[in-house]
């Protein structure tokens, strides 16, 4: 453990990717005790920024320095499916030799490897009961959990661990309701110092400050998000004013200008006029004449100075204004009267189990949320609607135009543009309306001809979405299958207000409660043995089981 307390600082860090993109330059950062929230855009750099801390990248210059243990949960947790539960949280050996003293086997070796760690079998076992997994034996191989559950397993061998500093990101992505309040109580009683990259507001609630990465900068706000939302509301007011004033004060030295050029003018022709007329000796005139052009050229040019300088102020003004551009979507043809149906499930039985027995319908234009535990098969079904899977028995049939954004965002082909991968969806669309659709997913100009493969995972979601809901014909069903994993709160909130001028059905499969209900929600299902209706509030508690007949 750390002889002091445990800190992180970057000092004068500069990263820049092989492709030539600038991350950071001169970055600064310094982290003492305490959970902080790193938020910003997509490709602002927030995982950038862990990997360097981690270890995992190396900046060009700077130092980075970490007081004390690291733990680290990356975005995308791959595990070898072969390993146990035990190699997974790092106490495999402690307990193989412990087992071994056990039986009889008094070997210095298995004293050593035990050390005093006479109770780790309890501490996992409490460890994984705290995160919800105590049903899951030390002895069972990672092949037989859910991925959700094995995102829960690297957290538990982390709080197993007890580093001095943990680093998460995006932690919750693909954790269903139940695993996120248990992470949400992990979260809520760190001890150490933690940094956490996350859209998930309901964790970013539980932090006690924000740092705001914005263009190679962090900018600090006491408090949680609700807090950090507040703070910005008042100094995006303030930036807001300073411009009018900056814009007011370009436009008064203007006209100033304006006038002092016309009166210059007016004493240029009078000075002339007198020197026609002889009323002055011709010396006097010319002394006259130098004295006003030097006086002239003066008087220009600090008028021209003021202007800059006024021009300058509002250059800065304008700066501090957030400009985070916003996705604006139209969806054209998508409407669907109230009361038709869209979706006809009969008899249906998924490829990997699970079942919903008898006539399921759902009619237009309802918003529908489909909830369900990690490994209910809520991907099989929208994959399974799609057309993408075949059912064991029964039919899914859609009676409209469908359109289907999974999770993974492999619609795309990677080596194909984005306005080519929107081609391929629309294929009858001219390339300039395929290129003025793609300007409201903000790829504008020479940004739709980047290959789908570079994009990062917030762009990526971006072409996908627009690859979908520019197809023809339009959606008038639309699945969305945890549409918010890859996305900043920026961009979040930009495709909760896209959303509400879709007029189709829709159908979410999501953990993200704060998002489904920002979309306007009509119904919530619960995939559990079938597909049953819950209530709003059994959701946000957590509440995934069947509710009582």
């Amino acid at each position: 453990m750390a002889t002091t307390a445990p800190h992180v600082l970057c000092s004068s860090i500069s990263f820049t990717w092989p492709d030539g993109t600038e991350v950071f330059d001169g970055f600064q950062l310094a982290v003492g005790p305490g959970r902080t929230g790193l938020i910003g855009l997509n490709g602002s750099g927030k995982s950038t920024l862990l990997k360097l801390l981690a270890g995992e990248l190396t900046p060009a210059e700077g130092t980075v320095r970490v007081n004390g243990e690291i733990g680290w949960l990356p975005q995308n947790v791959v595990l070898d499916t072969a390993l146990r539960v035990d190699e997974v949280l790092g106490i495999a050996a402690t307990r193989a030799a412990l087992h071994a003293i056990e039986a009889g086997d008094a070997s210095e070796r298995h004293f050593t490897a035990v050390g005093d760690d006479w109770d780790v079998e309890e501490r996992a076992r409490a460890t994984l009961d705290q995160l919800g997994l105590d049903r899951i034996g030390l002895d069972r191989t990672i092949g037989e959990v859910s991925g959700g559950e094995g995102v829960l397993l690297r957290l538990a061998a982390l709080l197993l661990a007890r580093p001095d500093v943990l680093l998460l990101d995006e932690p919750t992505n693909n954790l269903d309701l139940y695993a996120r309040r248990r992470l949400y109580d992990a979260v809520a009683s760190w001890p150490g110092v933690m940094i956490v990259v996350s859209h998930d507001r309901e964790l970013l609630e539980l932090v006690d400050q924000i740092a705001d990465l914005h263009d190679g900068e962090v900018t600090w706000y006491g408090g949680n998000y609700s807090a950090y939302e507040e703070a910005l509301a008042v100094e995006q007011e303030a930036a807001a004013r300073m411009v009018r004033v900056a814009e007011a004060d370009v436009q008064r030295q203007r006209r100033d200008l304006e006038d002092a050029q016309v009166k210059l003018a007016r004493r240029k022709r009078f000075g002339k006029k007198m020197q026609e007329q002889k009323r002055v000796p011709k010396i006097v005139a010319n002394g006259l004449k130098r004295t006003a052009q030097v006086s002239a050229g003066r008087y220009k040019v600090l008028q021209n100075e003021k202007l800059a300088q006024a021009r300058e102020r509002l250059d800065d003004a304008v700066e501090a204004v957030r400009d985070d551009e916003e996705i604006r979507i139209e969806l054209p043809h998508t409407a669907v009267h109230p009361g038709q149906g869209v979706l006809r499930l009969d008899g249906l039985e998924l490829r990997h189990g699970g079942r919903i027995e008898g006539l399921f319908e759902i009619h237009g234009p309802e918003r529908i949320a489909l909830v369900g535990r990690n490994g209910a098969g809520k991907t099989t079904l929208l994959r399974t609607i799609a057309g993408e899977l075949a059912p064991a028995a029964g039919e899914a049939t859609a009676h409209v135009p469908l359109r289907f954004l999974p999770q993974r965002l492999d619609v795309l082909d990677d080596e194909l543009s984005v306005a080519e991968n929107v081609a391929r969806t629309a294929p009858t669309a001219t390339n300039n309306r395929i290129r003025a659709q793609l300007a409201r997913f903000l790829f504008k100009g020479s940004r739709a001809d980047q290959p789908a493969g570079t994009l990062s995972g917030g762009e990526r979601f971006r072409a996908a979405l627009a690859a979908q809901l520019l197809a023809d014909p339009a959606p008038r069903l639309l699945l969305l299958d945890e549409p918010t994993n890859n996305l900043d709160m920026a961009s979040v909130r930009k495709l909760t207000a896209a959303l509400e001028g879709y007029e189709g059905a829709l159908v979410v499969a999501g953990h993200d409660v704060p998002f489904l209900e920002s979309i306007g929600i009509t119904r919530w299902l619960l995939l559990d043995d079938g597909l049953h209706d819950v209530s709003a509030e059994d959701v946000r508690a957590g509440r995934l089981h069947r509710p009582e007949v």
